[in-house]
């Protein structure tokens, strides 16, 4: 991947220290951690999502000329992993830099059972003969309470939006790109704080348009809605309040079922995924009836067991954190849709310059490709950047398979 084509998370990722924004306080912290160790052998960056916690570890250990080690701890909840993979990284010296940084990466996904995670991060703590730095969204949890005392804690804040605009600003000057004020500011107000947030809302902006963009924003409210929506359902208790879970969201029950389907397989497992999906078939039932009958009573029926039926598939909750997908369903539909304007709007315009029906051009859609793949043809007819793209792709579909058949009949 080159660099042009890395997202601009990466691409900008800050590689000093000098130059990381609104986390002064806290960077003055971890250096007086490095100047002070072993006296706190490990350190905790505490802060919401965003706030550039791996970042600034990562310019710390570039800073001072030492080998990174990173592990997520979402991977490591027991203790025998922990023991497999962490404790050599704590032991074993750094071969071509000046010493080694260790660093676990989302401390949240830590169990805190006796049988794993922070009773034997704590052990290992103590054991390390290289510094640790420890990162979380919210390290308060009790389970946290004994890494707490073992660890100098330093809080890293929210940014401003004044910072994270000044970051954009920045940014679309190095990418020589040009986009209104009014929408890098609804960028910066839209991320609250989550400088990652902010800059994949600026990537999808420079390459959707300013209007599809501000377009999509509805939808992403819609999204978050669901996304805490989802948790209620398969991580609270079964409580008679759950079957209203939906009502704060703005989607339909049929676009719900296309997120719950997509996500149980991250929630469940054995017997309790077999009860979740059993009880998404009998909302679909229930669905299926209400379209072909107009038996519109049924709709609660559907909603019960998309929502007390499948949080009831088990009594075993969590709290953890888990990263729900969006269904892929929608997103096939969508690129579906896609292709189907560009196509729509290249027989448009070829239906004008014939002085022929849209119908009777579509009946010469199969050859079309073939007839417009010459560049001036498509200069005459205006085609834009993704049209031209799809005259192209059609085309060369269409030669692929003549070869193919040629091939074949020889």
């Amino acid at each position: 991947m080159t660099e042009n084509q890395l997202p601009l998370i990466e691409k900008y990722r800050v590689k000093d220290l000098k130059d990381i924004k609104g986390q002064d306080l806290a960077i003055q912290d971890i250096k007086t951690f490095f100047k002070t160790y072993p006296k706190k052998k490990a350190i905790i960056l505490n802060g919401p999502a965003g706030s550039g916690k791996t970042t600034v570890t990562i310019a710390f250990a570039r800073e001072f000329n030492l080998e990174l080690f990173e592990l997520n701890a979402s991977d490591l909840r027991n203790k025998a992993k922990l023991e497999e993979i962490l404790k050599p990284a704590t032991l074993q010296s750094s071969l071509f830099k000046k010493g080694k940084l260790i660093l676990m990466d989302e401390a949240d996904g830590i169990t805190g059972s006796d049988r794993g995670g922070v009773t034997e991060l704590i052990g290992l703590i103590e054991k390390t003969q290289f510094p640790i730095i420890i990162t979380a969204n919210d390290i308060w949890q009790q389970k946290f309470s004994l890494l707490r005392q073992k660890c100098q804690l330093v809080n890293l804040k929210e940014l401003k939006d004044s910072t994270i605009l000044e970051i954009l600003k920045d940014i679309v000057i190095k990418e020589c790109r040009t986009i209104k004020q009014e929408t890098l500011l609804t960028i910066a107000k839209k991320s609250k704080g989550d400088v990652r947030s902010a800059l994949n809302d600026l990537q999808a902006a420079l390459i959707v348009g300013e209007e599809n963009f501000v377009s999509e924003l509805h939808e992403r409210e819609k999204e978050e809605s669901i996304f805490n929506v989802l948790k209620i359902i398969f991580q609270s208790q079964t409580n008679s309040k759950i079957i209203s879970a939906y009502d704060s969201t703005n989607m339909e029950l049929d676009e719900i079922m296309l997120w719950v389907e997509e996500n149980i397989p991250k929630e469940y497992s054995g017997k309790a995924l077999f009860k979740a999906f059993e009880s998404l078939s009998k909302a679909d039932v229930f669905k299926g009836r209400i379209y072909r009958q107009q038996y519109w009573r049924f709709l609660v029926y559907q909603n019960f067991f998309l929502s007390a039926g499948i949080s009831s598939a088990t009594r075993l909750k969590s709290n953890r954190f888990t990263q729900y997908a969006r269904p892929s369903r929608i997103l096939k539909i969508w690129m579906s849709n896609q292709k189907n304007a560009k196509k729509k709007s290249v027989l448009e315009k070829y239906a004008q310059e014939t002085h022929i029906s849209k119908k009777k051009a579509q009946q010469y859609s199969f050859i079309l490709p073939l007839i417009l793949k010459d560049k001036s043809i498509q200069e005459k007819l205006e085609f834009d950047e993704k049209e031209q793209d799809y005259i192209q792709e059609k085309a060369g579909t269409i030669i692929i398979a003549n070869n193919l058949n040629k091939f074949r009949q020889d």
